[in-house]
């Protein structure tokens, strides 16, 4: 039976898919070598390179897929670098960079549930290629490539070495690592079952404590995403510890599966989403770092951050959801910091790219620099701005792809006046439906683009509010 290949779509970030169902192997030999050839054709000139990176997360086959990618792409006449273990997205980004390689091809569904794996498509310059690459290879898809006379050359290669060396570079890794070793600072790190698995551990040293360590592909039955309904584990550990020991600074913190995105829980067992520690970084990094730049967000960031941005003179660019916009913007423009409220932060001073690791350093100096617990950061941050607001997302599953395109044509053709008993003062479109309300708080509504789920954003004055717009928009979707 031929591969159909017009239901092969790029979301947000990659190409995703249930194993076995949309994600085969026989349809990612197709789109693999596709995806190979438009590196080629897109950054050949620029790098005069052939190798294409070839990594995977800690997900179900997900080193069998990857083995299967270097095989079709290296047929195709491409030089490959397999890694020889499981890594974050992140370092081989930074080793598409580091090695001069035309771009990586991840195997990794991210955040998703267990049953989804997928493809992530990277640049030569250590990012996600931009939106019109991804098109290209749909594009080509129906073509395909030639096999060619010579195979591509076949390598293994270990990722963490040159990745953690250059993160280590990046912070007062001393001074964390005293911290931690002399009970200053105790730190939790939930890998959620995935790549972050040791990370923290071989840039800081054995005593981080980690928890969910094992490799698990149904990862407890939840999905290996940063929101407290999965984190009930470390929540416990937390209020266990400071039950213990009320002595020093107490911080958990959280990967997804491929180690790109993370949120954090403070000392006092509250989470702390990137609404929150994206605002501390800013502060941190200007403050204690002296960097200077442009702060990138998603439409679906807190009103937090431009607020704090102010505070140090820095200028604000907002883009749509997906962190390749931000990519984007971080190739042309001086960017300090880019980040989305999903949990993925990147930096300037690195490569345009979500680095969860990285992302932990600097969130542990700020802590261990200011003495502050990463709370009391926050609530200082919200005094100093005068500005305290309640943030949370709703992910509601829909029944089909074709309901999701009924409400699509609902927002469109019936435009919303009225949310939660609050008039519309405003709609930005960047990025779905953001509407902004009569009381300054705001509801934002966006359509997966890889499921049928529709996301459901708001930040208003209480978690109250919150709450009840976030019903109200889930009565409205249902």
């Amino acid at each position: 039976m031929p591969v159909v290949t017009n239901s092969i779509k790029f979301g947000t970030d990659g190409w995703r898919g249930v194993i076995g169902d949309e994600f085969t192997f026989e349809r990612l030999a197709l789109v693999a070598p596709v995806a190979a050839k438009v590196l080629y054709d897109t950054y050949f000139s620029t790098v005069g390179s052939r190798t294409i990176i070839v990594g995977y997360d800690r997900r179900f086959m997900a080193e069998d897929f990857a083995r299967a990618v270097a095989d079709t792409v290296s047929a195709v006449g491409f030089d490959v670098l397999l890694s020889e273990s499981f890594a974050p997205t992140p370092a081989y980004s930074w080793a598409a960079k580091e090695l001069n390689a035309l771009g990586a091809l991840v195997i990794t569904a991210s955040h998703n549930p267990g049953a989804y794996l997928g493809l992530k498509v990277k640049g030569y310059f250590g990012g996600s290629v931009p939106p019109e690459v991804t098109k290209e290879i749909e594009d080509q898809l129906s073509v395909g490539v030639p096999l060619a006379a010579t195979p591509g050359k076949q390598e293994k290669f270990d990722p963490w070495p040159s990745y953690t060396q250059a993160l280590e570079g990046k912070v007062d890794i001393a001074k964390l690592r005293e911290a931690i070793a002399s009970g200053k600072l105790t730190l939790f790190a939930d890998v959620m079952h995935g790549a972050a698995a040791g990370g923290l551990a071989r840039l800081l040293g054995n005593q981080v404590k980690e928890i969910n360590s094992e490799r698990d592909p149904l990862f407890g039955g939840g999905a290996p995403e940063p929101l407290p309904k999965y984190l009930s584990k470390l929540f416990k550990v937390i209020k266990t510890h400071r039950e213990t020991d009320k002595s020093g600074l107490t911080v958990g913190l959280v990967f997804d599966g491929d180690c790109d995105r993370i949120a954090a829980v403070d000392g006092e067992a509250n989470f702390l989403s990137s609404q929150a520690l994206i605002p501390i970084l800013i502060d941190h990094l200007t403050l204690r770092r002296g960097f200077s730049g442009e702060i990138v967000k998603t439409v679906s960031g807190s009103d937090l951050m431009p607020l704090v941005a102010a505070l140090h003179n820095l200028s604000i660019f907002e883009t749509a959801v997906g962190y390749k916009y931000i990519a984007d913007r971080m190739l042309v423009a001086k960017v300090l910091l880019g980040g989305e409220e999903s949990g993925g932060i990147g930096y300037g001073s690195h490569i345009p790219e979500r680095d969860a690791l990285l992302s932990a350093l600097y969130v542990l100096e700020a802590i261990v620099e200011s003495g502050l617990d990463l709370g009391e950061y926050y609530r200082h941050l919200q005094k100093q701005t005068g500005f305290t607001s309640a943030y949370d997302r709703i992910d509601l599953p829909l029944a089909s792809m074709e309901v999701r395109s009924r409400l699509l044509q609902q927002l469109q053709s019936q435009p919303l006046t009225e949310i939660a008993g609050l008039a519309v003062i405003d709609c930005q479109t960047i990025d779905g439906y953001k509407y902004r309300l009569a009381d300054k708080s705001w509801l934002m509504i966006r359509f997966s683009g890889t499921e049928p789920v529709l996301r459901l954003y708001c930040e208003a004055p209480t978690i109250e509010q919150v709450h009840q717009t976030l019903a109200w928009a889930k009565h409205w979707a249902e």
